[in-house]
């Protein structure tokens, strides 16, 4: 006997038979309801849904093959599947017709109560196998479209958020998707909609959860999700854990125990912890290199009579790669040594290179080599230890007391130099470093008291969304505006030309003549 009572519509003009039909029918575990013409049946199928419709082909207002081809025809009723009854088509052209026609089985009087419910057994069989099909594809394409989602986040807020997104439409209601981050808290996404997603805090129960995925429907109190979870009662709790020196990832549904449920929710679960595991990676390996950056950069500005100096120095986001972006302000007897340069690439290669140029030109300065003749030497090193590899780099050497300074530069942005609000760019044209081709003499020119020396990379003025010329033109217009202390002028540029996150890193010194 069917446990689910599945509902049949039977439609047949002779009282008789449909007596007949339904006893059998009942008998089998099926809920009848009955009409006795097309018309009849129309209206029916259309006030509410039926599993299955057993029609006799011969009716007294229209033939049952035209009732069968506006079953099939309207949308809200075109997979309800139909089997034919029939005393006069006998044949197999008059068969071939009504399949044809969408019927899904035919039967000819006069008929055998076992064939008949086996008939209405085997359709249905199919048409569960089908919808069930047709419903784990759907979910496939919607579970593949929240994966690609959650692979482009930038971090693993972003993450969890997509992917709450993605699951509260794959699964039509409440959901909640849980991760830690490395040195952090547990962060939860909850969604009751597509459309409307909640990130907080949350700390799960003592749970051994064990390496690879698990599956369980358990009391909603367990687990003590946060509002806007509803109290359902019970949940569907699916986990993933990639090694066992690693946190899982959590995704709570509602309760079910359908099976493409259970299906998808585990691949979900599996492709979100993957996908989270890797944002960890990621954010772990930057902050090695950013930690490893900052070790390499200058940790105190050198103390100058008549000079005051300001730096900012800003990484890339975490979504982006390390790059090679470094400065130098040093003493040297009565001179100070200013220099700010940027190694091609990102990376943690880059970052490695970045310090290796920065040592030798240190150790180039304190032997007392003059600006130009310290690029030149730290070109021949590259060529000779360093192949391939690329860096720009603007160098001089100032004398607090006259404002005389000498400037070597390799490829990088011109400083700006601010007199009075008037803002210009110190230009010598020179190649990379790295490249072991003849460069100029150096560049000489006077910082006149009271005006400011301003040095930056690329990631200053780099934005997608405008072309470098422009984004030159914008850091002239604001660089003319110096305020009074110069650590308030620098906050203030990148404030106003940057947008976090950054797509690279950013650094600026600023030097002012008292």
């Amino acid at each position: 006997m069917n446990s689910a009572a599945e509902s049949i519509l039977l439609i047949d003009d002779s009282a008789p038979k449909r007596y007949l039909l339904n006893s059998w029918l009942t008998r089998a575990g099926f809920a009848v309801t009955e009409a006795e013409n097309g018309y009849d049946a129309l209206e029916e199928i259309h006030r509410q849904r039926f599993d299955i419709v057993v029609l006799d082909v011969k009716l007294p207002d229209m033939s049952g093959l035209d009732v069968c081809r506006r079953i099939k025809s309207d949308p809200r009723t075109a997979s309800t599947p139909v089997v034919h009854v029939s005393a006069h088509a006998v044949d197999a052209p008059d068969r071939t017709l009504g399949l044809v026609g969408g019927a899904d089985g035919y039967l000819v009087e006069p008929i055998d109560p076992h064939e008949l419910v086996a008939t209405v057994q085997a359709v249905l069989r199919y048409y569960r196998a089908r919808r069930k099909a047709e419903q784990l594809a759907d979910g496939l394409a919607q579970l593949a479209e929240t994966t690609l989602a959650v692979t482009m986040a930038r971090d693993l807020t972003e993450l969890l958020h997509r992917a709450a997104a993605g699951a509260a439409r794959l699964f039509g209601g409440a959901v909640a998707v849980a991760a830690r981050a490395p040195g952090a808290g547990w962060t939860t996404a909850l969604a009751s909609g597509s459309d409307h997603v909640t990130i907080t805090g949350w700390e799960p129960p003592a749970d051994d959860v064990p390496v690879g995925s698990r599956l369980l429907v358990d009391e909603s109190a367990a687990w003590q999700l946060p509002a806007p979870w509803p109290d359902t009662g019970h949940l569907t709790v699916a986990t993933a854990r990639l090694r066992a020196d690693r946190p899982p990832l959590y995704l709570f549904t509602a309760a079910s125990d359908d099976d493409v449920h259970a299906q998808l929710l585990t691949q979900l679960t599996q492709a979100l912890a993957a996908t989270a595991e890797a944002q960890r990676a990621q954010d772990q390996d930057h902050q090695i290199a950013v930690t490893l950056q900052r070790s390499l950069l200058p940790r105190h500005l050198p103390v100058v009579d008549g000079i005051e100096l300001a730096v900012r120095y800003e990484p890339a986001s975490q979504e982006a790669e390390i790059g090679g972006d470094f400065y130098e302000l040093s003493a040297l007897g009565d001179q100070l040594l200013i220099a700010i340069g940027d190694v091609v690439g990102h990376s943690l290669h880059a970052a490695t290179v970045m310090a290796e140029i920065r040592h030798a030109l240190r150790a180039y300065a304190v032997e007392g080599h003059a600006p130009g003749e310290i690029v030149r030497l730290i070109d021949e090193l590259m060529v000779q230890l360093l192949p391939g590899e690329m860096a720009t780099l603007c160098l001089l050497l100032l004398d607090p007391r006259t404002g005389r300074a000498r400037l070597a530069n390799a490829g990088h942005l011109p400083p700006l130099l601010i007199v009075d609000g008037q803002v210009s760019e110190v230009w010598q044209r020179a190649p990379l470093l790295g490249i072991n081709h003849p460069r100029p003499a150096d560049l000489e020119f006077t910082v006149p008291a009271g005006a400011t020396l301003l040095l930056y990379t690329d990631g200053l003025i780099e934005r997608r969304d405008i072309p470098i010329l422009d984004g030159v033109a914008d850091l002239m217009r604001l660089a003319g505006d110096v305020d009074a202390e110069l650590d308030l002028y620098c906050a203030r540029l990148l404030d106003e030309l940057t947008s976090p996150p950054n797509a690279d890193d950013v650094a600026v010194v600023a030097v002012r003549r008292l």
